[in-house]
């Protein structure tokens, strides 16, 4: 059993790292997806029905000096009241700190009762929050009695909130929350613990974002798909034709590097055999099929085409641990959403059959709630960036922390 299962936490006074950094509207301050809020309730539960208080420290967008209205936490308090409210099945009121360390946290922290809620504000309204501030860390751990971090998505910085105030606890008062033990589990499985054929599918933009995540998978993935616009510098390194499709010159030599490295472990490097081509970077562009070495002058790839998508489908199918990390094209446009569904689908699909699947990045776990494919995979991963790096075989500040 898990530390954090196994602890009762009645009478205790849970100071929790969440990651409630969820997008706002501009003018209403309206929460435009509450998934990363959703994904701490269980943790919050659990504390508050053992007979625990607690205490919720966040940041929220990326303040430069000081405090400011639009990255103000005030903004979540009401819809977190109605998850909490909902989940324990009896009104919860949040109250909520206008300060992380100042009077008011202090005092409201000291009045919290059993089964209360206290959110403080933005952390990263105090510049010691990234700077990984050791006074300002010891100034929040004196907020509560047990240190729970729950915010995988900060796990790869060094703040304050996330790796430094965990020293200020001892052994068995500082844990990960469920989520944050489910993200690791989830990554540790695909990592450590991969069943084989094990099959990598990436994604994005660009080579260099993902070299050392691919660099990383050559030592343990049976197959890498490779999609979206970085497969083009691979074309083009090959000495392809790619029209005005996406190209990271620069690169070339990586790309060739790679395939080099792939070919020497056995690991089978998949890339599309054909792309979905527009004459512009549009909605209503003009479009056909290419292959993907062969595009034509002033024609981009923007998605992965149907050759790709069954030969794709088919790699994943007979596949027995999966990480999708990156779309396969612009699946924002519905002209060039199909590649990326494709993957969706057959990563469910795989699922069913007995596979283990894990999403991770922001376009790709986008891309399974869009598409409405969430619950059918193993895991979804609340963590873009630190995901990305824990994959690219870095320690986590924030994991080694509590580790340690």
């Amino acid at each position: 059993m898990s530390l954090f299962a196994g602890n009762n936490f009645k009478g205790q006074k849970a100071l929790i790292r969440v990651d409630f950094n969820v997008p706002l509207d501009k003018q209403t301050y309206a929460i435009g997806d509450d998934n990363r809020m959703r994904a701490a309730i269980p943790t919050i539960v659990k504390i508050l029905k053992d007979g625990g208080s607690v205490i919720l420290m966040s940041h929220l967008g990326r303040p430069k000096e000081g405090p400011e209205t639009k990255s103000s936490l005030i903004h979540i308090v009401g819809h977190l009241q109605q998850l909490i409210s909902k989940a324990m099945g009896v009104e919860t009121a949040v109250q909520f700190a206008d300060d992380c360390i100042g009077d008011d946290a202090v005092n409201k922290s000291a009045a919290l009762q059993s089964g209360e809620v206290l959110l403080l504000e933005n952390l990263r309204f105090y510049k010691e929050e990234e700077k990984g501030d050791a006074t300002f860390a010891q100034k929040l751990s004196q907020l509560g009695n047990v240190y729970i971090n729950d915010a995988f998505g900060t796990a790869h910085r060094a703040h304050a909130s996330t790796a430094v105030i965990a020293q200020f606890f001892e052994k068995g008062k500082k844990m990960f929350g469920l989520l944050m033990e489910g993200e690791v589990k989830a990554a540790e499985n695909v990592l450590h613990k991969a069943e084989k054929p094990f099959t990598a599918i990436i994604g994005g933009a660009k080579v260099s974002d993902k070299i050392l995540i691919i660099e990383n998978l050559l030592e343990r993935a049976t197959d890498i798909i490779i999609g979206g616009g970085m497969a083009y510098t691979f074309m083009k390194a090959q000495g392809g034709q790619i029209g005005k499709s996406l190209c990271e010159d620069d690169r070339l030599g990586t790309a060739l590097e790679i395939l080099k490295k792939a070919a020497e472990k056995g690991v089978q490097i998949h890339l599309p055999a054909d792309s979905i081509v527009a004459d512009n970077f549009a909605a209503d562009a003009n479009t056909d099929t290419a292959s993907s070495n062969s595009i034509p002058d002033g024609w981009m790839g923007l998605d992965v085409g149907p050759d790709a998508c069954e030969q794709f489908k088919n790699v994943i199918l007979r596949s027995k641990t999966i990480l999708w990390n990156g779309p396969m094209g612009v699946f924002e446009m519905e002209k060039f959403q199909n590649g990326t569904k494709t993957i969706a689908i057959a990563v469910a699909e795989a699922t069913a059959k007995g596979a283990f699947s894990l999403v991770g990045g922001g376009d790709s776990v986008a891309a399974v709630n869009q598409f409405g494919f969430a619950d059918k995979v193993s895991y979804v991963s609340t963590g873009g960036g630190a995901m990305l790096e824990y994959f690219e075989g870095k320690v986590l500040p924030g994991i080694a922390a509590i580790n340690s």
